[in-house]
C-alpha cells in the first residue's frame, strides 16, 4: 500500500471522475459515481491519517517527478517539478476537504438538471483544492489555485439563484485579481532565487545518489553568495523550500535584503509580502476584500455554499502559513500589528453586519467573515498558541460553517424562504432540527465544549501574549465574541423558541430526513469531539508550528 502514489491518487481519483462525468454519457449514474469516488478518497485519507508520523515535523508520503526545464541563456536554467507532500499543516486540511466534499455530494439532492456536469465540476473542484494543499512546488500550487476558479464560477453561475451571473462574475474577478498578485511575486522570486540542490547537481558538486545534508547546502549557498558559480550555471526553480530560505536569493537581485531598491518608500521584499498577503486575503476573505462572499453564498445552492465556506476559504489561511510568511518572514513580523488590526476589524465588522441581516444565509455568510478574522489575528501573533489557535479555528470553522449552511438549506428546501422573521417556534414542529441547530449555534458562538471555543480562545490568547502585537488589537477582536453571541442567540430564539408562527400557513415542515439527520448530527458530533479532545488537531500541527516559528 505504501508503494502506491497515495497523494497523486487523492488528486487523480476525482480528476478522472470529473473527466468521465464531463462527457455527459452517465447522467443517471453521475451521483453514484461521484459519491463512490469521494468515499474511496475518504478511505485513502483515513489511511494517510493513520500512518502519519506526528513527531517527524517533515513532509511525508513524498512524490517527486521532473515536470519541465527551460534554458534562460545567460540567466541559467529554470525548472519545475511535480512534487507533493503532506505535513502537519496540510494533513488536517486535506481531511477536512475530503469530508466536506463527501457531505456536500450526499446533500446535492436539490440539483435536478445537468447532473453529470454538476458532479463533474464538484469533483474537479475537490481535485484542485487537494492539489493546493499537497503541492510543494509554487508553480504547481498556482496551477491548482487557478483551476479552482472555473468549477466554482460555473457551479454558482449555472445552478445559483436569480442573481447568479452577477455573483459568479464578482467571485471570478476578485479571485483573479488576487491570483495576478500572487503570479507577479511568483515570477519575481523564481528568477531571483537559486535552487541550491539542482545547482549543485548541474555543476557536479554532488551526485544524484548522494545525500544533500546541511553542510553541503551551506557550501553551495556560500558559493552562490560569493558568485563563485557563474550565473549561466545556476538553476532556478519554484521549490517552496528553496524559496523559503533567504540564503538562496542572488545578491544582485532587488529581492535581496541589501539591494536598496525602493518604490513608494517600500522595498521589493515589502511589496512582495503585501502582494502575496492581499492575494490570499481575498480568498479568506478579509475585510475590506470580503464583498464577493455574501453575494456568492446567497446565490449558490446549499451544497456549493457548504464547499465554499467549509473548504475554499481555507486556501487563504493556508497560503499565508505555507507561502507568504515563510517567504517573507522579517516583513511579516514587522507588519504584525497591521495584520492583527485587520483580523480584529474582520471579526467585529463581520459580526456587526450579521446583526443587521434578516436573510439567514447572509447572516451565516457574514459570520464566516467574522470567524475567519480570528485566524488572521492568531497568525499575526507569531506565537505557538496563536498559530495553533489559527489552524484549529480554520478546521473548526470548516465543520461549523458547513453545518450552518446545511441548516439554512433544510428550511429553504421546505419553504423557499430564508427570512428570519418568517419563522418562530419551530421546536414544536421540528424538535430534532432544533437540537442540531442549537448545537451549531452554540458551537459557533464559542461555548466551551465545542470546537469554536478552542480556536477562538487560543487565537486570542496568542494575540494577548504576543511580543509583536499590541494588546488593544486582541481586546478589540474579543468584542466580536459579544456581538457573535448577540446575533446567534437572537436568531435561535426568534426561529425556534416561542409561539409557533409560519409566514405562510401552507408550508409543510417535516422534521429531518435520515440523510439530513446523519449529515447535520455527524458534523455536530465532530465539533463536540474536537472541543473535548482538541489534542486530535493540536498534535497534528505541533511540529509544523514549532519548526516554522524557530
Amino acid at each position: 500500500m505504501t508503494n502506491l502514489p497515495l497523494l497523486s491518487l487523492l488528486i487523480g481519483l476525482p480528476l478522472v471522475g470529473a473527466l468521465i462525468l464531463g462527457l455527459g454519457q452517465l447522467k443517471e449514474q453521475a451521483r453514484t459515481i461521484a459519491i463512490g469516488l469521494s468515499t474511496i478518497q475518504l478511505g485513502l485519507l483515513g489511511y494517510i491519517y493513520s500512518a502519519f508520523d506526528t513527531q517527524s515535523g517533515l513532509f511525508e508520503f513524498n512524490e517527486s517527478h521532473n515536470w519541465f526545464s527551460i534554458s534562460l541563456g545567460s540567466m541559467g536554467q529554470f525548472m519545475s517539478k511535480y512534487t507533493l507532500g503532506v505535513d502537519g499543516l496540510s494533513i488536517s486540511l486535506i481531511l477536512l476537504t475530503g469530508l466536506i466534499t463527501w457531505v456536500a455530494l450526499w446533500n446535492s439532492t436539490e440539483i435536478k438538471e445537468k447532473l453529470s456536469t454538476y458532479y463533474a465540476l464538484v469533483l474537479l473542484l475537490n481535485a484542485s483544492i487537494i492539489g493546493c494543499f499537497l503541492a510543494k512546488d509554487l508553480f504547481l500550487f498556482y496551477v491548482f489555485f487557478e483551476f479552482m476558479l472555473l468549477p466554482m464560477y460555473f457551479l454558482i453561475g449555472i445552478w445559483g439563484g436569480p442573481r447568479r451571473n452577477y455573483a459568479s462574475l464578482k467571485f471570478f474577478i476578485y479571485t483573479l485579481v488576487g491570483s495576478l498578485f500572487i503570479l507577479v511575486v511568483m515570477l519575481g522570486m523564481g528568477l531571483a532565487y537559486v535552487d541550491p540542490y539542482e545547482t549543485a547537481l548541474l555543476n557536479g558538486l554532488i551526485r544524484p545518489e548522494q545525500s544533500f545534508n546541511v553542510d553541503a547546502l551551506h557550501a553551495v549557498q556560500s558559493m552562490i553568495l560569493s558568485q563563485e558559480i557563474a550565473t549561466a550555471s545556476m538553476v532556478h526553480s519554484f521549490d517552496m523550500q528553496a524559496l523559503s530560505d533567504l540564503n538562496n536569493v542572488q545578491i544582485t537581485s532587488i529581492l535581496h535584503p541589501s539591494s536598496g531598491w525602493l518604490l513608494a518608500g517600500m522595498s521589493a521584499r515589502e511589496w512582495g509580502f503585501w502582494l502575496l498577503f492581499i492575494g490570499f486575503a481575498i480568498k479568506l476573505p478579509m475585510v475590506p476584500l470580503h464583498t464577493w462572499l455574501p453575494d456568492a453564498h446567497v446565490e449558490a445552492p446549499t451544497p456549493i455554499s457548504v464547499l465554499l465556506a467549509g473548504v475554499l476559504l481555507k486556501i487563504g489561511a493556508y497560503g499565508w502559513l505555507r507561502i507568504t510568511i515563510p517567504f517573507f518572514q522579517a516583513e511579516a513580523i514587522a507588519s504584525a500589528n497591521i495584520l492583527a488590526g485587520l483580523g480584529a476589524l474582520s471579526i467585529v465588522y463581520g459580526a456587526y453586519n450579521a446583526l443587521a441581516m434578516t436573510d439567514l444565509k447572509k447572516l451565516v455568510a457574514y459570520s464566516s467573515v467574522s470567524h475567519m478574522g480570528f485566524v488572521l489575528l492568531g497568525i499575526a501573533a507569531f506565537t505557538a498558541e496563536g498559530w495553533q489557535g489559527a489552524i484549529f479555528q480554520t478546521i473548526s470553522h470548516g465543520v461549523l460553517s458547513a453545518l450552518l449552511f446545511l441548516m439554512v438549506g433544510v428550511l429553504y428546501s421546505r419553504t423557499g424562504n430564508r427570512e428570519i422573521d418568517s419563522y418562530s417556534g419551530l421546536v414544536t414542529l421540528m424538535p430534532r432540527f432544533t437540537v442540531i441547530s442549537g448545537i451549531a449555534i452554540f458551537a459557533s458562538l464559542g461555548m466551551p465544549g465545542f470546537s469554536g471555543f478552542i480556536g477562538e480562545f487560543f487565537s486570542l490568547m496568542g494575540a494577548f501574549t504576543s511580543p509583536f502585537v499590541h494588546q488593544g488589537m486582541a481586546i478589540f477582536g474579543a468584542l466580536g465574541l459579544v456581538l457573535g453571541a448577540g446575533y446567534l442567540l437572537w436568531t435561535f430564539q426568534k426561529i425556534y423558541l416561542g409561539k409557533l408562527f409560519l409566514k405562510n400557513t401552507d408550508w409543510y415542515l417535516p422534521d429531518l430526513t435520515n440523510l439530513e439527520l446523519v449529515s447535520l448530527f455527524g458534523l455536530g458530533i465532530i465539533s463536540i469531539l474536537l472541543g473535548i479532545y482538541p489534542g486530535l488537531l493540536f498534535e497534528l500541527s505541533d511540529k509544523f508550528v514549532t519548526t516554522l516559528l524557530k
